[in-house]
């Protein structure tokens, strides 16, 4: 047997295996996992490196309304480039629906900004932003039908927040149809309670967007938010988790059998409050909702992520750029941390981070890192087996790790559209050296080889299917 690509002398890493084989491709898909395969039009040299599922990062928002003023700084092809740079082989960015808008007319003008600008392969989410008798009646159940199997919620922002019975009623649509809901939680009056409070004391540097959304604040959200998906008996994904007083209300939720699934991300493993605390607005780079909590807060967040109370491991990336008054800079910002751009990038650093910090350091083990960042997101979305994992007859989605390499993540590294990274000089050992996406190689060796247009959106299953 001949195939297109022979990947040998690696070690073959999956979220439950660890073995010495060669991967033989074929159609963009694994044809063979085995030794002394034969011949191939290319073989490529994996001798010292882990041969992993490519990432998966299921919390992406890019070319996403932001408010007045306001670009944010990725759009498809700058967001997908830094992704398969930073290891990934898929990424779920959000579709807004803006307040009025139909969902399906925000379906199509999202896609019209993504054809022939991927690098590597999208699926959508949904974003309910104005639940009403059209949406929920007739437009979500026929998108979910059409793969567009997950839709998040907002219990924060305005605009986006949604009352509790808006919430319930959003979720006897997730009940009804099979797909998967994703929740930001957050109490929002209480975070306007405490920003009129501040403004009025004069706190309204960068450092005070923390202070306004202190962890009661999540915690509280995300009881309300399990209670809900309870009484209407729905599967829930809390996203973006960044303390032990919010995993501790999942992990009883978990314990009581409900099906409560939740994220975790970087930023709440390696950055603290006090970055925040930049000179004049330096600490904007940080600001991101939740924010970034304290060291007893990392910690909690690596427990979490260690006994699987957080099956999943996402970038939030929420690119803007920093020396822009359409970004970071926004005049108002200046005026209160209440109209800085919220979110930071970093889907280029999430598995570095990860990995070095993780797997190098003996926090978790490779098989865990691989569930975590690419086969747990496929499983949860829709998308597996065909991705998140190298099987026979799945996609040939692989990345090459070097886990000795040593590197600093710099801005110029990450090939994402800000102009910062939250992340800079930050030390990491263990890096993606090669990253293919259907069998068609996109990085390799620090440049990019592949072609925009190789990207394409995935279909996915319900999350009951």
């Amino acid at each position: 047997m001949s195939y297109d690509t022979i990947i040998s002398g690696g070690t073959v890493v999956t979220a439950s295996d660890t073995i010495r084989c060669d991967v033989g491709i074929r159609a963009g898909r694994v044809a063979t996992l085995g030794l002394d395969l034969g011949e191939a039009a290319e073989t490529i040299d994996a001798t010292g490196l882990y041969v992993v599922p490519g990432g998966i990062d299921s919390h992406v928002h890019i070319a996403q309304p932001s408010g007045p003023g306001i670009i944010m700084a990725d759009g498809f092809e700058s967001c997908t480039r830094s992704a398969a740079f930073g290891g990934n082989t898929t990424i779920l960015p959000f579709c807004l629906q803006e307040s009025g808008q139909s969902l399906r007319q925000a379906v199509t003008d999202y896609h019209a900004k993504a054809d022939g600008q991927c690098h590597i392969d999208v699926s959508f989410h949904l974003i309910i932003s104005d639940p009403n008798e059209q949406v929920l009646g007739q437009e979500l159940p026929a998108l979910v039908k059409d793969g567009y199997s997950s839709f998040k919620v907002f219990m924060t922002y305005d605009g986006l927040a949604l009352t509790d019975i808006q919430i319930l009623e959003t979720m006897a649509v997730a009940r009804e149809t099979g797909a998967l809901m994703m929740i930001h939680a957050e109490n929002y009056d209480a975070i306007r309670f405490l920003t009129a409070q501040l403004e009025r004391k004069g706190d309204t540097a960068p450092f005070f967007h923390g202070k306004s959304r202190p962890i009661p604040v999540e915690r509280e959200a995300t009881h309300r938010a399990i209670t809900l998906a309870e009484l209407m008996d729905v599967p829930l994904v809390v996203v973006h988790v960044s303390n032990g007083e919010a995993r501790d209300e999942i992990a009883r939720a978990q314990a009581k059998g409900l099906n409560i699934m939740a994220e975790t991300c970087p930023q709440y493993l390696v950055l603290t409050e006090d970055d925040m605390k930049g000179l004049n607005m330096e600490g904007a780079k940080y600001v991101c909702s939740p924010p970034p909590r304290d060291k007893a807060s990392q910690v909690a967040c690596w427990e979490g992520l260690k006994s699987g109370v957080f099956s999943l491991f996402s970038s939030d990336h929420c690119p803007f750029r920093y020396d822009d008054e359409a970004g970071k800079l926004l005049p108002k910002g200046r005026t209160s941390f209440r109209w800085v751009p919220n979110g930071i990038p970093g889907v280029a650093a999430r598995l570095p981070i990860l990995f070095s910090e993780g797997v190098s350091k003996g926090r978790i083990d490779i098989n865990t890192f691989v569930a975590v960042t690419a086969t747990n997101h496929a499983k949860t979305y829709g998308l597996y087996p065909q991705k998140g994992t190298i099987a026979v007859g799945g996609d040939a989605d692989i990345v090459l790790w070097d886990p000795r390499r040593e590197e600093t993540i710099t801005n110029a590294n990450q090939q994402h559209g800000a102009d910062y990274t939250p992340y800079e000089g930050f030390a990491v050992t263990g890096w993606p050296v090669l990253t293919m996406v259907r069998g068609r190689t996109v990085v390799r060796d620090g440049v990019l080889v592949g072609d925009k247009r190789h990207g394409r959106h995935m279909a996915r299953a319900t999350h009951r299917a």
